[in-house]
Formats: C-alpha cells, sequence, structure tokens
C-alpha cells in the first residue's frame, strides 16, 4: 500500500499551491523513515511553514503541551504552534503564516478523544473563514476500520477531546473524517487517499513502521487498548502514565486481588487481566507501588475496548466506593470523564450502579453511524 505523502512526493502535482504549511509530527513520514517535510521539499512542493500539534512537531512533549514557535532545525522552516488556539487565535496564527494551502500529514490511532484530529478539525475551520485550501495525506486507521464502537458525542460536550458527533471508536481515516465533518465546515478539501488500504487490514499488515504519535502511545497494542482504558483518566487510577505500558497498566493504591479476580470472570471478549503491581514516574501517584492489572489482548477482532474499559471502571468503583473517585477539569470545573465519554450518562449511570453493558451500544460498521455515506476504502 502506499500513504498519502507516498503519493504526493511521488507525484506533486496532485496538490496545488504556492505556500504550503504542513501540520506534521514525527508521525508524519515515508515508510522509509524519512521525515515528510524532508521528502516534500526534496520532491519540489513548495512547503513555507509547518504547524505543529499537540506534543510538539517533534514529538517531544507530554500531553497537555504545545511546542514553542520558532524554526525546524531539519527545514530551516518556521514552525506555528497551534496547541490551544482555535477561533480568532488560530486565524490570526494561520495568516501570519501567509500559507495559501494546509496540508495534513499526522498518524492518528481511531479514538475520538485522542487530540490530532481536532486540530485538523480547527485548522479546517479556519481554512474556511480565510479562505485557505485544505488537504489531508491520507493513513491507515491503526484500529481497522471495520469497527465502531461507544456513544456518539453530544454536542453540549464538545470539547478539544471531541469536537464532533462521532463515537469514541469512530473507524474511519483522518481523511474520512474530514470529509465527514466538513459538511458542517465547508473547507475547499482534498484528501489524497492511501492506495491499497482496506478497511480489514491489521496494521501490522500495511508494512508501516510504527512511530510514537506522542509520547505515551509507545506501540499498536496501546493504540488497541485506549478506547476503554483512556477513559481512566477521568478517575483517581493510574493508566499507567508513567510506567512503560501506559493504558495497558490501571491500577490504584486502594486495589486488591479482588479486581484481576473480578475481571477475569466477566469474560469479556478477547482479553484476559493480570493481577500486577506498578510504581508510576509522574502523574497520578508518582512514586507509589499501586496494585492493578495489565491488559492482554489475546483475540483483537473479538477485543471491544470501550465494553471493557466501562467495566474495568464500574468493577473498580463497586469494589472500592469509597476510594473511587471521578476527576474534574482543572479549568472548566466539568468532569473529565464526561468530555471524554461525550455526554454525563457514563458517570451517573455508574454512580447509580447500572449494567455498563447497557451504556456500550452494539459495534456497527462506521457507514452505520455516519448515516450511510459512502466511505473512501472498501
Amino acid at each position: 500500500m502506499h500513504t498519502g505523502i507516498e503519493r504526493l512526493v511521488s507525484d506533486p502535482g496532485l496538490l496545488t499551491g504556492n505556500r504550503i504549511g504542513l501540520v506534521t509530527n514525527p508521525t508524519g513520514l515515508l515508510p522509509d523513515l524519512t521525515p515528510g517535510a524532508s521528502a516534500l521539499l526534496a520532491a519540489g512542493v513548495p512547503l513555507t511553514a509547518l504547524f505543529s500539534p499537540e506534543h510538539g512537531v517533534r514529538g517531544a512533549v507530554q500531553d497537555g503541551h504545545g511546542e514553542q514557535t520558532g524554526t525546524d532545525p531539519a527545514t530551516a522552516l518556521p514552525v506555528f504552534d497551534t496547541y490551544t488556539r482555535d477561533g480568532a487565535a488560530l486565524d490570526e496564527l494561520v495568516e501570519s503564516s501567509k500559507v495559501d494551502t494546509l496540508v495534513f500529514d499526522i498518524a492518528d490511532i481511531g479514538t475520538r478523544f485522542y487530540t490530532y484530529v481536532w486540530t485538523m478539525y480547527d485548522l479546517m475551520a479556519s481554512a474556511a473563514r480565510l479562505g485557505v485550501r485544505f488537504a489531508v495525506l491520507d493513513r491507515p486507521n491503526p484500529l481497522g476500520g471495520s469497527v465502531a464502537e461507544g456513544p456518539v458525542l453530544d454536542a453540549a460536550y464538545a470539547s478539544f477531546v471531541g469536537r464532533a458527533a462521532i463515537p469514541v471508536r469512530h473507524g474511519l481515516t483522518a481523511g474520512e473524517l474530514a470529509l465527514h465533518v466538513n459538511r458542517s465546515l465547508g473547507a475547499e478539501l482534498q484528501v489524497i487517499t492511501a492506495e491499497g488500504w482496506r478497511r480489514d487490514m491489521p496494521f501490522a499488515d500495511t508494512g508501516l513502521p510504527w512511530v510514537m504519535p506522542s509520547v505515551n502511545m509507545p506501540t499498536p497494542d496501546t493504540a488497541l487498548v485506549y478506547p476503554g482504558t483512556g477513559l481512566f483518566e477521568g478517575t483517581n487510577l493510574s493508566e499507567g502514565r508513567g510506567t512503560t505500558r501506559p493504558f495497558e497498566l490501571i491500577g490504584a493504591p486502594y486495589l486488591d486481588e479482588r479486581f484481576a479476580a473480578g475481571l477475569n470472570a466477566l469474560d469479556l471478549p478477547g482479553v484476559r487481566f493480570r493481577d500486577t503491581w506498578f510504581t508510576p514516574t509522574f502523574r497520578k501517584h508518582a512514586g507509589v507501588t499501586v496494585r492493578g492489572v495489565q491488559l492482554h489482548v489475546h483475540d483483537p477482532e473479538a477485543f471491544r475496548p470501550v465494553l471493557t474499559g466501562v467495566s474495568m471502571i464500574h468493577l473498580a468503583r463497586s469494589l472500592h466506593p469509597g476510594e473511587f473517585d471521578w476527576y474534574r477539569n482543572e479549568d472548566t470545573g466539568r468532569h473529565t470523564v464526561d468530555l471524554l465519554w461525550g455526554s454525563d450518562t457514563l458517570r451517573r449511570a455508574l454512580d447509580a450502579g447500572d449494567d455498563p453493558r447497557e451504556l456500550c451500544p452494539p459495534p456497527c460498521h462506521p457507514e452505520v453511524w455516519t448515516g450511510g455515506e459512502p466511505l473512501l476504502y472498501p
């Protein structure tokens, strides 16, 4: 298969524009590991600026931070930091770059609350307001594209971890998602597709190297569990940040042997749980040895990450009601899990002791939640 950037490097005529800004990070590269910006410049594409998302254009910054606007040492191009900017502030940034075309080339991981697609969304909205063209160099969804899971976001809970009404695990590529949201944004949009990718293709079959999309997404295994265990960021349990297995290790000082045993007794599809201890080096419970579980996915096709994550939270809360707690967003005062889930239904239902299976709609094909609109890949 060939990614969108491979196709553009081979045929620069696929894209029009005299001053092109590339929205990128370390995942925006060719299969031989050549950085995308360098490859495009060598092919004669008139890049004049780079735009960085959360974690920075070099991917070296922790979550919740961007990278200082400056100059990229590899290309000598100016870098414009988009993180935390939207609306008029983002328009001003794009205008100051003097680009006539924005090109997005970042690997997404198929989960609504991963922020890169919302950088794409905000820049598309800005491009529409400013009359700047927008292009997506498409890449595979590493979770595949045959399954969507979880509830669709309620517009009242829109934030930078979810701008549009899509499921938690959306099943689309970035290009397909751009086409979907552009119905309301109205940007002049082009998608350069990834040739040869199929919706049922596991990431290992794409032949592409796995490059960490962010500092806490080290492997494809991390991406696979993230639509469910990412919800633990809204609780006082560690989601494994500060370990070598973030989002695969879940724990807290108050958990005991009943947690792993109870999870395995649920017989959740495609996964088993190992009782374990770990000591996070930063964030929640830093420097404290906590008890919890490691997820071991033995059947990725059967595995339902959203159902798994919700079931894990439900059990932790049921076993330790006096110690379990929900986190609130420091800036807004809203519950973090509400923003991740896309509404307050998860928190309220689990607080009421409801069955978590009732909160997780059955998996569906992405065409179902997109209303039957045609997708780019078979």
